[in-house]
């Protein structure tokens, strides 16, 4: 990890999986290894996102596994420590836990979480969770927090882990999280919805500052950027498959001031209406053609990599992804097979 641009025979490409059918899985993982990537993410989007990356653990030996990302409130921090550490020692000490507060709208509105301040709350989860990741094999003290109660008197040690520190990478979209990624993660991953002058221009001195506030080197923690592609010659036609993905994340009420940030506070508010409702895609013609090149490289392969390039200034690795919300299973292979071509 440096604070200057990776050469291009450094860089860390990272890829992502996410439930499908077996040998789809084992065959995408087993590609990523081969073209030397550095690692595969699975995100949580209802489902947790341990079991793809066990599938993925168990016919790879080389290539690193992390939750991009695992929801925090969704589950006691128990659980989610006990979930770092099998898959740790399925792959071997290849897992990194990526941690997220999500929006209120899902971790409270769709899985019935508690009460609780986002922020505050991942705070504890990460502390809890390393906490027990330390300890189980030893036997492990109470854990006493806002969010989090165990005295774990019952508790009965665990087989000796693989590793007893599993690094955590915090995913941020604004600010906040950002700096708390910097204070206390072991690495920041950004919002696929930074735009590259947002990952840039606004975000990288946030972490600067955050970093210099707590005493810490740039060296310590690793910045992966997940930006948006859609490489098509026909560009028209990528802009149109990425409003569905536009519409998805604009209509988050509480992403209102990010896109504000952008000047596409109109647009999200409109936008609002069809997720409300459960239909982000009866709104996706709302997005305009501005707002998807804001936040997704699309177009011919050299301006989608030329637009990209900027992203190393800042990033330690890209998890390059297309705009999956709304897409068939051919157009997103297309999209993967295009990114795979020319990163």
């Amino acid at each position: 990890m440096s604070s200057e641009s990776p050469s291009t025979l450094e860089r860390k490409y990272w890829g992502f999986v996410r439930p499908m059918p077996a040998s789809l899985l084992v065959m995408l993982a087993k590609q990523a290894e081969d073209r030397g990537m550095q690692g595969l993410f699975a995100p949580q989007v209802y489902g947790p996102p341990f079991l793809p990356l066990a599938t993925a653990a168990a016919v790879t030996e080389r290539v690193q596994l992390a939750s991009g990302i695992a929801i925090a409130a969704t589950r006691s921090p128990f659980e989610t420590a006990l979930a770092a550490l099998d898959l740790d020692r399925i792959s071997g000490g290849r897992f990194i836990l990526g941690l997220g507060a999500s929006v209120l709208a899902w971790s409270r509105g769709v899985f019935g979480a508690p009460e609780h301040k986002p922020l505050a709350h991942l705070r504890e989860t990460i502390a809890a969770v390393r906490h027990i990741v330390a300890g189980a094999h030893q036997g492990l003290e109470p854990f006493e927090g806002e969010y989090f109660r165990a005295d774990f008197r019952e508790f009965q040690p665990t087989e000796p882990p693989v590793r007893e520190q599993i690094p955590v990478w915090i995913a941020a979209l604004r600010a906040p999280l950002v700096r708390l990624a910097a204070e206390v993660g072991d690495g920041v991953i950004g919002h696929p919805m930074w735009s590259i002058e947002w990952a840039v221009d606004q975000m990288g001195p946030e972490i600067e500052k955050a970093l210099a506030r707590s005493g810490r080197r740039r060296e310590e923690i690793e910045i992966n950027l997940w930006p948006w592609a859609a490489p098509n010659p026909n560009e028209s036609e990528a802009i149109e498959d990425a409003r569905p993905t536009m519409a998805f994340y604009g209509g988050v009420q509480q992403y209102e001031s990010f896109f504000e940030a952008h000047g596409f506070l109109d647009v999200a508010k409109r936008l609002q209406e069809g997720v409300k409702r459960g239909d982000f895609q009866s709104v996706a013609h709302l997005v305009p053609d501005e707002m998807v090149r804001t936040f997704v490289a699309v177009g011919e392969p050299d301006k989608v990599r030329e637009r990209i390039e900027r992203a190393w200034s800042l990033a330690d690795s890209l998890c390059i992804v297309p705009p999956p919300y709304g897409l068939p299973p051919e157009k997103l292979l297309y999209y993967m097979g295009m990114i795979d071509t020319i990163f």
